[in-house]
């Protein structure tokens, strides 16, 4: 299990303050954790860095 208590969470540059669709990331050691910015305490996505690069350019190639 990852503890998430202390992340540092970064929103997108690309998001604006107005709400919208707007996720989350946050490394802890050799994992990344992603989550809905409208839902900071719901589920979060756990991903190493070579399946978030995979999930990134799956979503690019779509």
């Amino acid at each position: 299990m990852v503890d998430l208590t202390t992340a540092t969470w970064r929103k997108a540059s690309r998001s604006t303050s107005n709400g919208g669709a707007c996720i989350e990331l946050a490394r802890v050691n050799d994992t990344i954790a992603i989550r809905d910015s409208k839902n900071p305490t719901g589920p979060k996505l756990l991903l190493t860095p070579q399946n978030l690069q995979h999930l990134t350019q799956t979503i690019k190639n779509s």
